[in-house]
């Protein structure tokens, strides 16, 4: 289909990522058509802005005085955005011909889904999913993610096992794209969460609110990963462990979230044990802290999930798995999704 701006806005929210912008925003301006770009800059100390400014000028730059963190930066970025559909881009992602049409068409035929993402391929290893979405992200029986294509650290190579539109819990944050109306409806991303787990929170807000979210393989982007912080980053740990916890208590039901959310407590302390054993310290103070920061803060935690009356038991959403992930890749040995033998939700004709 044929799409005219201001239908599509890419927004790529940026800090201290001259470097990615001067290598992949080529790619995002050569293949996006005539969607809006929009670069959201949190106050970076290199010399993103003069570059924008010297080598894009046609890209619109909205810029904060202040590191906002990934959440709050799209929040406030969005606001100054006038687009159908919002596209959240990482600045360290590479595009392919034609990658938008796919997303917008889904979404124009389909008004139930609000989100989707396309497939998320390694930069770095072509032929291999990428870490942070693959083909399409899931929640475990307590609240873990992972992905098709991507159980923990094990990476699928791309055989077209993925190359159809089916629905998942959530769409990856690295390639997000989103109804502007149902992301502002569902109160965009969490401020709190700063960076992590942020868009499966927004996922499954959005699911409460009786939206679908979608996965499609016929459009692939290329993530690098780990631009900002790397998955050994103690900040990282801290983040992904807090926002956790803070995500089971925000949205799961009145008679499901005490049993889940102290079931996912005692494993993340044996997380901290194995960190432990393997001399890992910071990563198990990364741990405590997560766990102390989001008791110290349930007062607010419990304000957030006010918010939202409205809690679908997980039996009644969709990707949500009723096993344990962890039990099945560490003791049974499963490493990828199709052994799993997840049920398929309804998936779309290709």
């Amino acid at each position: 289909m044929a799409y005219n701006s201001p239908t599509v806005a890419v927004v790529i929210l940026n800090w201290n990522g001259r470097r990615w912008l001067e290598q992949f925003l080529p790619s995002v301006l050569q293949h996006s058509g005539e969607a809006e770009l929009v670069v959201a800059d949190n106050a970076s100390t290199d010399d993103s802005i003069s570059f924008l400014q010297q080598q894009y000028p046609q890209v619109k730059l909205i810029r904060f005085h202040e590191n906002l963190g990934f959440c709050e930066g799209y929040n406030q970025a969005l606001r100054q955005v006038e687009a159908i559909y919002y596209v959240l881009l990482n600045s360290d992602v590479e595009v392919t011909p034609g990658w938008l049409n796919p997303l917008v068409d889904l979404l124009e035929k389909n008004p139930s889904i609000a989100a989707c993402q396309p497939k998320i391929k390694s930069f770095h290893q072509r032929t291999h999913f990428e870490y942070a979405g693959a083909a399409g992200g899931f929640l475990d029986a307590y609240g873990y993610p992972f992905c098709r294509g991507r159980l923990f650290d094990t990476l699928e190579e791309d055989k077209g096992q993925y190359d159809d539109i089916t629905p998942v819990f959530w769409a990856t944050g690295a390639c997000l794209f989103i109804r502007a109306s149902a992301y502002h409806e569902a109160g965009g991303l969490e401020q709190r969460f700063f960076a992590h787990m942020e868009e499966i929170d927004l996922c499954w807000r959005l699911q409460n609110l009786s939206y679908q979210i979608y996965y499609n393989g016929h459009s692939t982007v290329y993530h690098v990963g780990g631009g900002t912080l790397h998955k050994s980053n103690p900040r990282k740990t801290f983040l992904n462990f807090r926002n956790g916890a803070a995500l089971l208590y925000k949205n799961l039901a009145d008679d499901e979230v005490n049993k889940i959310l102290y079931t996912r407590l005692v494993l993340d302390g044996v997380a901290a044990t194995q960190f432990f054993l393997k001399g890992e310290l910071k990563e198990v103070q990364a741990i405590w802290k997560a766990h102390r920061n989001f008791f110290a803060d349930k007062s607010y935690w419990k304000e957030k999930r006010k918010e939202n009356p409205v809690k679908k038991r997980t039996v009644q959403l969709t990707g949500w798995s009723q096993q344990s992930v962890v039990w099945q890749y560490f003791v049974k040995g499963k490493k990828e999704f199709p052994a799993l033998n997840i049920p398929n939700g309804t998936a779309l004709p290709a």
